[in-house]
């Protein structure tokens, strides 16, 4: 029987996906290492199936301000991927990366924009390399879409992009520690149900 909702996930799926999760938080730890020339560690990340009102709160808030980083997928496995970072990881990283120290969250420039889509990317990049490792699935990434907004406006977007395909998302929060400091960021995962399938059954999950 096919998954027709996350609702559905139960615990086996939850495992798998907390497994690839792992692996992706892994891979972009050794990524920002190299980027940022600091050491990056990160905590096990924590995954769970949220609703966008739920998911919000656990953003801190719908008027919370964060950078999202938005990429599509496509290939063998398609939906988007939202990276969210809040204003001490915009801070912390720009620091490491452009070594400025006083940063306009607000009225980031073009230079900054594109050092954090960089980031983004090679975030999302690190995710969709997991799954691709761990199921053999071809997965494409498209442009990341990087804007600066409110928690509630920023998650207007996949409820829009995907709304017809579920309510909910897979919620991947991060802890990432570095020089003594826990920064969080959060990753959102929307994958249609058809290619959700095709990884539980390509990774030998059934009910």
């Amino acid at each position: 029987m096919d998954i027709e909702n996350l609702d559905q996930l139960n615990e086996k799926h939850i495992d798998v996906l907390s497994e690839i999760g792992n692996i992706g938080s892994g891979n972009a730890a050794t990524s920002l290492s190299e980027l940022m020339n600091i050491e990056v560690n990160l905590q096990v990340p924590q995954v769970r199936i949220l609703d966008i009102k739920e998911a919000a709160t656990a953003l801190g808030g719908p008027e919370n301000p964060v950078v999202a980083i938005l990429m599509k997928l496509r290939g063998d496995l398609n939906g988007i991927m939202v990276f969210l970072i809040n204003q001490d990881f915009v801070q912390s990283l720009l620091e490491a990366l452009l070594c400025e120290q006083e940063i306009k969250f607000d009225q980031l420039t073009d230079l900054e924009n594109s050092a954090l889509a960089e980031i983004g990317n090679i975030m999302v990049s690190a995710y969709a390399t997991a799954v691709s490792t761990l199921s053999g699935m071809t997965i494409r990434t498209s442009v990341p879409a990087l804007t600066v907004d409110m928690v509630g406006a920023v998650l207007t977007v996949p409820a829009i992009e995907m709304g017809s395909v579920s309510d909910k998302v897979i919620f991947i929060e991060n802890d990432f520690i570095s020089n003594n400091r826990t920064i969080n960021a959060n990753m959102l995962l929307i994958p249609d149900m058809e290619s959700l399938n095709k990884l539980m059954n390509r990774l030998g999950i059934g009910w």
